[in-house]
């Protein structure tokens, strides 16, 4: 049940979500009807791996301001007390359960196994420490988007949750705050994206900002 990972041409699962609700949003639109069209896409092929990600985030010793730091950072809106990052899981997970259960009745969500994608944890932090200090300084001087401590946050994700997850949220940070990285950074993303199993427009959807 479900699509492959190489079989989704946009950004996957939960870092993808986070890329939808941080676009234009239509007048009239609400967060409930944007995620039921989000579960949805491709005849709900997209549904299983936004709950997988949501579930092993829910699942994770995470304390909550880390998971909020990380959600508002992906979705490029600043760290407030209003943020309620488990709750829009919840609610996300709530969606995803609805939309597999029009195809499968019987449907029982589980929380995953451990990740398959653990021995990646290392090449994902060194990933993240080459450009720590321009994340840093582009998440500093973005207005009304800053948050606190977004690069610690994005390691504990990869070495708490999912490498595989983590560093697609590392990718929608680049993206969304404009980080530069070099062509052959670029490259780097683009080869550990293929082990993954990823479409390439997953590493860089037009928005990565290519030096050179």
């Amino acid at each position: 049940m479900g699509l492959q990972r190489h079989e989704i041409w946009v950004d996957l699962g939960l870092s993808g979500l986070t890329k939808w609700l941080g676009g234009p949003w239509f007048p009239g639109t609400t967060l409930r009807g944007m995620l039921v069209d989000i579960a949805d896409w491709g005849d709900g092929g997209f549904a299983p791996l936004l709950l997988d990600d949501v579930l092993r985030v829910l699942g994770s010793p995470l304390p909550v301001r880390t998971v909020d730091t990380v959600l508002c950072a992906a979705l490029g809106r600043g760290y407030g007390p209003d943020v309620d990052g488990p709750g829009l899981l919840r609610e996300i997970a709530d969606v995803c359960v609805e939309r597999l259960r029009r195809d499968d009745p019987s449907f029982v969500p589980a929380l995953p196994g451990p990740s398959v994608y653990g021995v990646f944890e290392g090449e994902v932090l060194g990933r993240l420490a080459e450009v720590a200090p321009a994340v840093r300084e582009a998440v500093a001087r973005a207005p009304f988007r800053d948050v606190p401590d977004v690069v610690g946050s994005l390691e504990r994700f990869v070495t708490e949750v999912d490498p595989e997850l983590g560093f697609r949220l590392f990718l929608r940070v680049l993206k969304v705050y404009a980080v530069p990285v070099g062509a052959s950074r670029r490259e780097g993303y683009l080869s550990l994206g293929e082990r993954f199993g990823w479409h390439e427009d997953v590493v860089d959807d037009g928005n990565l900002a290519v030096l050179g």
